[in-house]
């Protein structure tokens, strides 16, 4: 059983390697999984017809590294969380791609394959997610110097379902899901966050992603733990938004409502809305000549974390 265990975990890792094209791939914790089950590992990684690769059952999780030319490093990282409504992760254009494009602005980044929660491969999946999120920030932070990386330029980044995920990192950082025996800092120095699901509360919410996370019935009180303009405050880092007006999946109110939170702590942030695009569109709205990562990179450098 073991031998099948390693041959089905290497051939992911090695589909995964050649897929996004990662310097490295490492895994996120050294030993055993915290808050995880006994099971086998059922990952699975399609490369769509629209060229997207979409990762499901992630049970394991871990850390693409993407490293800049030395000559261009910045001493920055950025921690990517690819969307997908805590159902599948879209790893290349909310992932891979992204993280190549960072490179060339000197940026190193990592694209983190968190869990896909499960009942049967967590304990508890509502926290799965934020303990992988929190564990790639403390071991970016604490090996900072082997990657030639400035401890107070560590950011997280997430699209949609990541940008909860993103979000939740950057609001929930003095509630830690994991050990943390050397009191490492799990706060982001920022945060950007590409049509991201905010919010848990009816009426604003993704339903699939919460569903995903929280299960069917989730109570009220967790709900309000989760949405994430309720847990800003004044020491939430800088974020910088992106979203669709039109946005049928998640709607643009879940940006607004955060955007408004962090402008009431007095939190230096930035807010794109497109009029139309709608979701999911990654780097590039094809229906505008407006390109949001040139914005972001113009914030980032205004931040000086360029």
């Amino acid at each position: 059983m073991k031998t099948i265990f390693k041959t089905i975990l290497c051939s992911t890792i090695l589909f995964n390697i050649n897929a996004v094209n990662a310097q490295e791939i490492i895994p996120l914790y050294i030993t055993e999984i915290p808050n995880s089950k006994p099971a086998p590992n059922k990952e699975k990684s399609v490369m769509g017809a629209d060229g997207i690769l979409r990762i499901s059952n992630v049970s394991i999780p871990t850390l693409s590294i993407y490293k800049p030319e030395k000559s261009l490093d910045k001493g920055a990282a950025v921690i990517i969380c690819p969307g997908g409504g805590y159902k599948i992760l879209a790893a290349s254009h909310e992932g891979a791609d992204v993280a190549k494009e960072f490179n060339k602005w000197g940026i190193t980044a990592f694209v983190l394959k968190y869990r896909i929660p499960n009942d049967t491969t967590m304990q508890d999946k509502s926290i799965g997610p934020l303990q992988d999120a929190q564990r790639a920030i403390q071991m970016v932070r604490e090996r900072a110097a082997e990657w030639n990386i400035d401890p107070h330029k560590i950011g997280i980044m997430g699209f949609s379902a990541g940008g909860h995920l993103a979000a939740s990192a950057s609001t929930r950082f003095n509630d830690p899901v994991i050990a943390n025996p050397k009191n490492t800092s799990l706060r982001p120095d920022f945060s950007i966050l590409i049509y991201p699901v905010i919010s848990f509360m009816e009426g604003i919410t993704h339903r699939g992603s919460r569903e995903n996370l929280m299960g069917k019935n989730p109570d009220p009180k967790v709900l309000e733990k989760y949405s994430n303009e309720l847990a800003a405050g004044p020491k939430t880092p800088p974020a910088f938004l992106v979203h669709a007006g039109d946005d049928a999946s998640v709607p643009v109110k879940n940006s607004i409502v955060y955007y408004e939170a962090l402008q009431k702590h007095k939190i230096y942030s930035n807010m794109i809305i497109y009029p139309k695009g709608g979701h999911g569109f990654g780097m590039k709205n094809k229906t505008s000549v407006i390109q949001w990562m040139n914005q972001l990179k113009d914030w980032m450098g205004d931040n000086k974390f360029l």
